[in-house]
C-alpha cells in the first residue's frame, strides 16, 4: 500500500501567519492613527479659504468687509443698513471640526485684512498640535 503525504499547514505554521498578520496590523495602525487629525486640520483649512473667499464677494459688493459686530453672519444674512448686500454669499456658515463656530476679527492682528480663525480642539487662545489656533495667516 502506498503512503499518502497529507499536506496542510502544522499549528506552528499557522501561529507565525498569526503572529505576522498581528506586527502588520500594528504597524498599519500606528501609521494611519495620526489620520483624524490631519483631516480635521484639512477640513479647517478648506473652512477658511471659502470663508475667506466669500468675504471678498462681500468687499466686493460692500465695498467693506463686515465690521466687528456683524461678524461672519453677515455673508449669511444681510446685516441692517447695508443696501449694497448681494448675498447669502456663502450657503451656511460652517463649524470647526470640534463644533465651534469660527471666529471673525476686524482688523488683523497677522497682517491681513481680517483674521478668521479657530482656537483649536480645546477652545482656548494658544496651544500646540490639535490645540493649537489655526487662522487664515496661517494658510500656505
Amino acid at each position: 500500500m502506498q503512503k499518502r503525504k497529507q499536506s496542510g499547514f502544522t499549528l506552528i505554521e499557522i501561529m507565525v501567519v498569526v503572529v505576522i498578520l498581528g506586527l502588520l496590523a500594528t504597524l498599519v495602525i500606528q501609521a494611519v492613527g495620526d489620520r483624524p487629525d490631519q483631516a480635521r486640520e484639512v477640513k479647517v483649512r478648506n473652512d477658511l479659504s471659502a470663508l475667506e473667499s466669500a468675504l471678498k464677494m462681500y468687499r466686493l459688493d460692500t465695498m467693506s468687509f463686515p465690521k466687528m459686530k456683524e461678524g461672519l453672519v453677515a455673508l449669511v444674512e444681510q446685516p441692517q443698513g447695508q443696501n449694497n448686500w448681494r448675498g447669502p454669499y456663502i450657503e451656511r456658515l460652517p463649524q470647526d471640526p470640534w463644533g465651534n463656530d469660527y471666529l471673525y476679527r476686524v482688523p488683523s492682528q497677522h497682517k491681513h485684512k481680517f483674521d478668521i480663525y479657530t482656537l483649536g480642539a480645546d477652545n482656548a487662545e494658544g496651544g500646540s498640535e490639535s490645540d493649537a489656533d489655526i487662522g487664515n495667516w496661517s494658510l500656505k
